[in-house]
């Protein structure tokens, strides 16, 4: 069914735009669609027809293809938007734009723009990540929490395309900001823990002054969430499952909870997300109370049980046009600073 379906998909980008192009130039589209028809699919169900390594080398293959076909099909949809907008403009001004030479203009720079933002992007996932600097401001913080740091990782997807050498840099990247904290919000991997264990492994570096955290995201439970946590525990990082931790600086206290991931009792019902069970058995004078939780979608739950930050990831800032349409319908919140009631609400924008 995949295979059929990336054929349809392919075949209806291909008749949109081939017939409109120069004979070598449709000839090398042509070639490029049959290629991705077949390395899309290849990609998608690398583990489950073939073993590593040669499962990693077609995943390798076949997602950087699946984002070129992307970029492909979004280009497509909006040139028929601009070739309606051409057709009108005929209408009211015949031969001025002369549809012929729109279709083999737009043709053209379909393929081209949507090789440079699949090489734009492939270049912007093999580099250190940006680091963004967000300051969270709340009344009546104690001064010895002024300036209190928490650097955030989140969705690494570490497998087959991102590796050790890649999580190396992110870690040098996070001591070289000496954060009191580390919070992992989830999708650390794309596979398991014989896969990737390995690659994983810089995370025993990390060097804040309070601890590393982490919470599951829903790929954990893809990849075998029993083996991952105890894999990541192993690496230094203390595990918060529906609970809490208290932390201390400079004499004031403040409590950092997590919560495993929101469609986590799918998988596992003892797993269920529970920002009320993580927060149970606080202490009354904390003054910061600070949730990790990997969907935006646990935010509502997280104000009614009266924290005051939640952290999170999964949206990858919201994905790109048109696909952040689609994301908003699922996540209340796609990326950045947003507040539920009390509650100041950040998504990671990587």
């Amino acid at each position: 069914m995949l295979l059929a379906l990336s054929a349809v998909l392919h075949l209806a980008v291909g008749a949109r735009l081939v017939p409109h192009l120069d004979r070598a130039p449709a000839l090398l589209l042509a070639a490029l669609l049959m290629a991705s028809a077949i390395a899309v699919p290849l990609g998608l169900l690398a583990r489950r027809i073939a073993r590593p390594p040669l499962a990693n080398r077609l995943a390798r293959i076949g997602l950087p293809f699946l984002g070129l076909f992307s970029s492909l099909f979004v280009a497509t949809l909006l040139r028929e938007v601009v070739l309606l907008g051409g057709w009108l403009f005929d209408l009211a001004f015949p031969g001025q734009l002369p549809p012929a030479r729109l279709d083999s203009a737009t043709a053209a720079a379909v393929p081209a723009l949507a090789l440079m933002a699949t090489a734009l992007g492939f270049v912007n996932a093999q580099g250190t990540p940006r680091i963004r600097t967000v300051e969270i401001e709340r009344d009546g913080l104690p001064a010895a929490l002024h300036g209190f740091t928490i650097v955030q990782i989140s969705d690494l997807h570490v497998g087959p395309t991102i590796r050790r050498r890649f999580v190396q840099r992110v870690v040098d990247a996070v001591n070289s900001l000496e954060p009191d904290v580390v919070a992992v919000t989830g999708d650390l991997v794309d596979g398991t823990v014989g896969e990737l264990a390995g690659e994983v492994a810089p995370l025993r570096g990390l060097a804040p002054r309070l601890g590393s955290f982490f919470v599951s995201g829903n790929h954990e439970y893809y990849a075998g969430v029993h083996p991952w946590l105890a894999e990541i525990r192993r690496l230094g990082l203390r595990v918060l499952q529906n609970e809490h931790v208290v932390l201390e600086r400079g004499g004031a206290r403040l409590v950092l909870a997590g919560v495993t991931d929101y469609t986590a009792g799918y998988f596992e019902h003892s797993h269920r997300s529970d920002p009320a069970a993580a927060l149970r058995g606080a202490p009354g004078d904390a003054a910061l109370k600070i949730l990790l939780a990997h969907q935006p979608r646990s935010g509502f739950a997280a104000a009614a049980a009266g924290f005051d930050l939640q952290i999170s990831g999964h949206t990858h800032g919201g994905q790109f046009l048109p696909w952040n349409f689609f994301v908003r319908l699922q996540q209340p919140f796609t990326a950045g600073l947003h507040h539920i009631d009390q509650l100041i609400f950040y998504v990671s924008l990587c």
